[in-house]
């Protein structure tokens, strides 16, 4: 490394990154680094208009390129999820080097040029508050709400105090702390003094700002350099928590209550990446300390806020009287229903800091501040029927249908009881009298059961012994709450089936896409994966792709408005591609039915273990669990599957169209190995040994380079452990290269990998 670029603080980090990965694009990347650092330092532009002018544009974008550069390094160290490619990233990086060679004072501590590394997880460890997070009273109705107003009118004055009305969400209060404007931390609210660290979840939640906005530091003056805690609600959209419920329902997972507890159970998640798929979102609207922000009243408060960059709830009022304080809430409680996201009532504050002030705190609560709380709309209805629904994943849910009625602003008729246990916990039977209300204002449920009002002749509910969609007998896993129906043949999952066969990782059957599966099904051409194969080039053919033809169309023959098929061209490649895929080995074909818990990991070891699809079909239980990797919970799902006639049946289809359901071991690695020598297989010289790939590759891909490592005998994990025998880091390699170094676990960087895969053995000491 050149000793002008060991100057400067981002050499570490720029290592880290790829800057030195030897690449055409890395290298152009040093050369401009290294000609800035050569370069003598520019004149103060003090005194000079034009120069100024330069400067201050200079400074906007800096501060631009550090927010893209910290989003991004987020993106890639923690998530390993990036964005951007590499060069887009160095391109951000050069040009924020650039300014700071020429602009020395633009370099500030939370600059990714002063960074070391990359992010380190600390998950959930203790965070003191500033000052303290106090809890609010509540008033549970008008009484108590105008009881409040009137001592805070008696204490201040009547018509002295204005009140702030903000939508009282129904979240998870955070604490965010910013110093010299950049994000440091956030933490929950916990006892209210000390609470959990949950930094980098809050990180990937878009809305949060990482540096504050400049007309909001301009405003703090002299205090723009200290630090600041500001305060809110993380919450979870209606929509998102729709879409989550209904994925744990398609998987036969518990479903969460509401979107506060989707939101809480989201932010305390040990994965980012999960939170990250949670879609949350923010409104601030309170400080630990307002002070060096320069403002004296609440609504001058959430002004800033906004400038700064946070989000703020836009429906908030400032009303100068009690009767006004009254309206917003009648409004806001008419009108929760219509809202994207949760609200259970309105907080309803003292807008002036000083009058806060005056009033001051009772032992758990500000006396300036009371919180509304709405009741819950829950309402009587008749429960007829309980029917089974058979989700894309075979998964039977119990849905409850009941008379109409109408709750938060829509007529509900209908309510999922999620699995057998919870209906049983709460007794539900046909005929009973329930109470019925919307989760979180979104998901109809049902409440509890009047008993008193049961009629004599209704019976506890089971769980019927047969799919309502194919008849096959359903089945419950040991430690799972859910039943599902395991038939290949079953209607209620037959798209998510074929497509899930047709997909790269299984059949990799090209052009056999959504819709087309979509145009078969609607033709009654595919009842189960082995239909695929009875296919001819006319049937695809004549299937029509949903379009038409235009006026401007010349063919013989054909009209506008005339369906377009599919066509012989594209009908005679799936064709070819459907004969290709009878060549894909047992671990692919197991991966490809869809067998619960068996994906493409799993179903290499079983293929590796039992060579052909008749002898694991006459394995028992205990035979499959003895496999490394494998276990209990595995081998139970495996057995389920080959227990169902049905499933026996397409597979003796699927060997008659040609499938050998066979597994060639030797063939199949030394098919995906270049390099690795074939002999070296039957050896297993790396038996024993452990393995972590981390970072990015570039002659392999890590599946590539973990599937070469356990041909060879290695076991290969996903994380850095005591037991770890090797750590293989690529450029772009975080928090497990940093582990393996503070365990002393050797690391081998890509040459030395390609070596072991070459040779068979491990680096002599000091190679």
């Amino acid at each position: 490394m050149p000793a002008a670029f060991e100057k400067h603080p981002l050499a570490k980090a720029q290592a880290q990154h790829k800057l030195d990965s030897g690449t055409a694009s890395a290298q152009a990347q040093r050369n401009v680094q290294e000609s800035l650092f050569d370069a003598p330092a520019p004149a103060s532009p003090a005194g000079d208009s034009e120069a100024d002018a330069k400067y201050a544009a200079a400074q906007v974008r800096a501060a631009d390129l550090r927010r893209q550069l910290d989003y991004h390094a987020y993106r890639y160290y923690a998530l390993d999820a990036p964005e951007i490619t590499d060069a887009a990233f160095d391109a951000l990086l050069a040009e924020l080097l650039n300014l700071e060679v020429t602009y020395p004072d633009l370099v500030v501590p939370e600059s990714y040029t002063q960074r070391v590394g990359g992010y380190v997880a600390a998950q959930f460890s203790p965070v003191t508050h500033m000052a303290r997070m106090y809890s609010m009273d509540d008033a549970m109705d008008l009484a108590e709400l105008d009881a409040w107003l009137a001592r805070t009118e008696e204490a201040l004055g009547a018509g002295a105090v204005t009140y702030t009305c903000e939508l009282k969400i129904d979240g998870l209060g955070v604490a965010l702390t910013y110093q010299n404007g950049s994000f440091v931390r956030a933490a929950t609210r916990g006892d209210g003094t000390t609470g959990e660290d949950v930094s980098l979840n809050v990180r990937t939640i878009t809305d949060v700002p990482g540096l504050l906005h400049e007309p909001a530091l301009a405003q703090m003056g002299e205090d723009r350099a200290g630090t600041i805690e500001v305060r809110g609600e993380i919450y979870m959209p209606k929509a998102s928590f729709l879409r989550l419920n209904e994925m744990a329902d398609a998987e036969g997972a518990p479903p969460f209550a509401n979107p506060r507890n989707a939101a809480a159970g989201s932010l305390r998640q040990k994965d980012p990446a999960i939170t990250a798929q949670r879609d949350l979102a923010s409104f601030i609207y309170a400080a630990a300390d307002t002070a060096p922000v320069h403002v004296r009243s609440q609504h001058a408060f959430l002004a800033w806020l906004k400038d700064a960059g946070f989000s703020v709830n836009p429906q908030v009022a400032t009303c100068s009287s009690p009767a006004e304080v009254h309206e917003f809430c009648a409004h806001a409680q008419e009108h929760r229903a219509d809202l994207p996201y949760d609200i259970d009532g309105v907080v309803v504050k003292v807008d002036s800091f000083e009058q806060q002030e005056r009033l001051g705190f009772t032992a758990r609560a500000p006396r300036w501040a009371i919180a509304f709380k709405f009741p819950p709309e829950q309402k009587k209805t008749i429960l007829r029927q309980i029917r089974i629904q058979v989700g894309r994943t075979g998964v039977l849910t119990p849905v409850a249908e009941f008379d109409p009625v109408t709750v938060a602003g829509s007529t509900i008729a209908r309510a999922t009881l999620h699995n057998e246990d919870e209906v049983h916990r709460k007794d539900v039977r046909v005929g009973d009298t329930i109470v019925v209300h919307k989760a979180g204002d979104v998901i109809p449920e049902v409440v509890e059961v009047l008993r008193d009002l049961r009629p004599q002749d209704a019976l506890p509910w089971k769980m019927p012994e047969t799919c309502p969609a194919c008849n096959n007998p359903v089945v419950r896993e040991d430690d799972e709450v859910a039943y599902r129906c395991i038939a290949l043949d079953c209607p209620a999952q037959l798209k998510e089936r074929l497509i899930h066969w047709a997909s790269r990782g299984c059949m990799d059957i090209d052009g056999l896409g959504v819709e087309l599966v979509d145009r078969l099904i609607g033709a009654d051409l595919v009842h189960d994966v082995a239909d695929f194969y009875r296919l001819s080039v006319q049937d695809i053919a004549e299937l029509d792709t949903g379009r038409v033809y235009q006026k401007d169309d010349k063919r013989r023959g054909v009209l506008a408005g005339d369906p377009i098929p599919v066509g012989t061209t594209i009908a005679e490649k799936i064709v070819s591609e459907l004969e290709k895929s009878k060549a894909q080995p047992l671990s692919r074909v197991l991966f490809a039915l869809g067998i619960r818990h068996v994906g493409k990991r799993v179903g290499e070891l079983i293929a590796a273990r039992f060579l052909h699809m008749e002898a694991l079909a006459a394995a028992s239980e205990d035979e499959i669990a003895q496999i490394d990797g494998i276990g209990p919970k595995i081998a139970q799902s495996v057995r389920m599957f080959f227990s169902v006639p049905e499933n026996l049946k397409v597979l003796e289809r699927l060997k008659l169209a040609g499938f050998a359901l066979a597994e060639d071991i030797r063939a199949s690695k030394t098919a995906a190995m270049a390099g690795v020598d074939a002999d070296l297989i039957e050896a297993q010289p790396l038996a024993g040994l452990t393995f972590v790939l981390t970072g990015s590759l570039e002659r392999r891909t890590r599946d590539e380079a973990g599937d070469a490592l356990r041909a060879l005998g290695a076991k290969v994990t996903g994380s850095v452990s005591k037991k770890t025998s090797y750590v293989v880091a690529g450029p772009g390699a975080g928090s497990k290269l940093a582990k393996a170094e503070s365990l002393g676990i050797p690391v081998l960087d890509e040459d030395a990998l390609e070596a072991v895969l070459a040779r068979g053995t491990l680096p002599a000491e000091g190679e």
